[in-house]
């Protein structure tokens, strides 16, 4: 397919994710989750290494020192608890 054969994202009809250039913020593509990350404050060194390595950028710190993902954006992948050094990061099921 060519470049010109692409459609404008004007042209995309209506329902499509992107509406308006900028509009990833507005989406709460948090709601796909099936699995959710759960913090254990005990376990964590606080060392930031979920942080730096998510995928959706949606994890932050907080005032408290420890790190804790905007549920709205994150998307359940595990990369948080899998590379957790303390295993203070597990996944369970999502409860909606």
């Amino acid at each position: 397919m060519s470049a010109k054969a692409l459609m404008a994202w004007q042209d995309l009809a209506l329902g499509t994710a992107i509406c308006e250039p900028g509009s990833a913020a507005k989406l709460k593509t948090g709601d796909w989750r099936s699995m959710a990350p759960s913090l254990d404050e005990e376990k964590c060194i606080q060392c930031g290494i979920c942080l730096i390595l998510c995928p959706e950028f949606c994890i932050s710190e907080h005032d408290d020192g420890f790190f804790r993902p905007d549920y709205d954006y994150c998307k359940g992948c595990g990369i948080c608890a899998n590379e957790c050094p303390k295993d203070a990061i597990t996944m369970g099921r999502e409860e909606k």
